[in-house]
């Protein structure tokens, strides 16, 4: 059954309905009523267009007018059809091939807009390195400035090229010097007997320490890795680090501002040492060189040119005026730091290279590593070998002599353990195992003898005598390279490949 408007009799296109007589109506139509009468077309009663009521129906289906219902007729309307379709296939042809180029052009942007990223990204990196290298440099003034630009190897043609490298000897001078250094140590060390300092932090105080503060920017990032460090002891705030990146900084924990950036060598920097009387620091680097620089201005004062192969130790003297070094050259040498004069050059007794040097507290012996695993103990007056060490795995990697001259630590690098040795029965008392690869960098006493550090995997803190582990710390996220304590270990400082300097201590 279909509806029919009650006003033209035919099928409404849109059907509403009349409450007031029912009737169904075209919608047009009765609005138009309404609007000119006021009134229901039917019963004659008031209605307004708002009170109709619309009919939800189905659409009406006009039927196709007689002229399309012929073969000629339907095939016009094929025709047209297909050249709508025709048309309809170019355009979009048209516009595919404008979204083509608006993506390549877009992709073109993308890439465009990644290699700028990518340069601003090492802008940024560069600037922050030269700001952490400016900043601490603002009190220095411009007449300093001046000097610190100025080629260093202007200075070296002045003051270090003419420098004899050959041997000078070991005079009766320089044998008593060291001799006197040595009487003094012994007779002060006598003084201590085996009492420990009162400032010297307990062993459960140790065991509390927690990283305190982490520095990550004292080196290039560019050519990631701290690979030595070390602790002026007069002056507990400056910090020493030679890196990768073949620099040496300074670096005040106090002010967490770096100091200087030392910058001379062509190789990385391994071996560093802050020297604890005068503002003067020693570094060594695998390009064979040693250099002796003044902190204030930033300059190389001595350069040493003593072995033939990379420098692979470095100890200071007790004196404070000369410098002992070892290198793969298979030598070790004995240097002046003040006149830059090589006083003497001793071959390895084995005909090994050496890979690691420390002198011992009194100053008269000193040991050194070879790459075939031996620990050698050497008489510097007579220049010769009193004591080998035997037992160790691998290259020896670190060495290092407690203060109270008794004990000799070492490390190598494939056996993953420390070896204790007594000095006064020259034999070996204790081995620290680690666990199967555990890799030892360096190791360090404190100055009181109570403490051993082990840096590597992770950094190791050990009572001495008992030899307990106190405490570990797995704070760097690559090898640990170098550990050192503070005054009386009041702290802790450990460097790492993951390019941070790390502080340890009570919060």
């Amino acid at each position: 059954m279909s509806l029919i408007c009650a006003i033209s009799n035919e099928v409404p296109e849109v059907p509403v309905l009349s409450p007031i007589s029912g009737a169904i109506f075209e919608k047009r139509l009765i609005e138009k009523y309404i609007q000119e009468n006021g009134v229901d077309p039917i019963s004659g009663k008031e209605m307004t267009i708002e009170e109709l009521i619309e009919i939800k129906t189905p659409p009406v289906l006009k039927p196709k007018p007689p002229s399309a219902t012929s073969i000629p007729a339907i095939l016009k309307m094929m025709q047209d059809e297909w050249d709508a379709l025709m048309l309809h296939a170019f355009t979009q042809r048209q516009q595919l091939q404008t979204a083509r180029q608006e993506l390549s052009h877009a992709l073109y942007q993308h890439d465009a807009a990644c290699r700028v990223i990518a340069r601003l990204n090492k802008e940024v990196t560069a600037a922050r390195e030269a700001l952490a290298t400016l900043k601490p440099q603002a009190g220095i003034t411009t007449i300093q400035q001046t000097v610190v630009q100025q080629p260093i190897v202007a200075t070296e043609a002045t003051g270090t090229a003419a420098q004899p490298m050959e041997q000078a000897g070991m005079s009766a001078e320089v044998i008593q010097k060291l001799q006197d250094k040595a009487t003094i140590l012994t007779q002060e060390r006598k003084k201590k007997g085996k009492s420990v300092p009162d400032e010297l932090v307990s062993a459960e105080k140790l065991r509390g320490f927690m990283n305190l503060a982490s520095h990550p920017g004292l080196h290039s990032a560019s050519v990631p890795g701290i690979l030595a460090l070390d602790i002026n002891s007069n002056d507990n705030s400056k910090i020493l680090t030679g890196g990768n990146d073949k620099n040496a900084t300074i670096f005040n924990k106090d002010t967490e501002q770096v100091v200087t950036i030392l910058k001379g060598h062509t190789k990385k920097v391994t071996k560093v040492i802050y020297h604890p009387d005068d503002n003067t620091v020693i570094t060594a680097s695998p390009d064979c060189t040693i250099r002796v620089w003044n902190v204030p201005t930033s300059q190389t004062t001595i350069l040493l040119r003593c072995h033939d192969g990379p420098v692979t130790g470095l100890s200071l003297h007790p004196t404070g005026d000369y410098v002992l070094s070892t290198s793969q050259d298979k030598y070790w040498s004995f240097s002046d730091i003040r006149t830059g004069r090589l006083l003497t050059k001793i071959q390895d007794t084995a005909d090994r290279g050496l890979t690691a040097a420390q002198f011992h507290p009194d100053g008269l012996i000193f040991g050194t590593g070879t790459d075939d695993a031996q620990v050698r103990i050497w008489d510097l007056k007579e220049q010769s070998n009193v004591a080998n060490f035997p037992g160790h795995v691998g290259e020896i990697s670190s060495i290092s002599f407690s203060e109270n001259g008794y004990y000799l630590a070492t490390a190598a690098a494939n056996d993953s353990c420390v070896k204790l040795w007594d000095l006064r029965k020259l034999k070996n008392f204790k081995t620290i195992q680690l666990e199967d690869g555990y890799e030892v960098k360096d190791l360090c006493f404190d100055q009181s003898g109570t403490y051993l550090a082990i840096a590597g995997t992770d950094i190791r803190i050990y009572l001495c005598k008992q030899w307990t582990e106190l405490k570990v710390f797995n704070d760097h996220t690559a090898m640990s390279t170098g550990v050192r304590f503070g005054k009386h270990a009041q702290w802790l400082a450990s460097t790492s490949m993951d390019r941070t300097l790390k502080l340890y201590g009570i919060e």
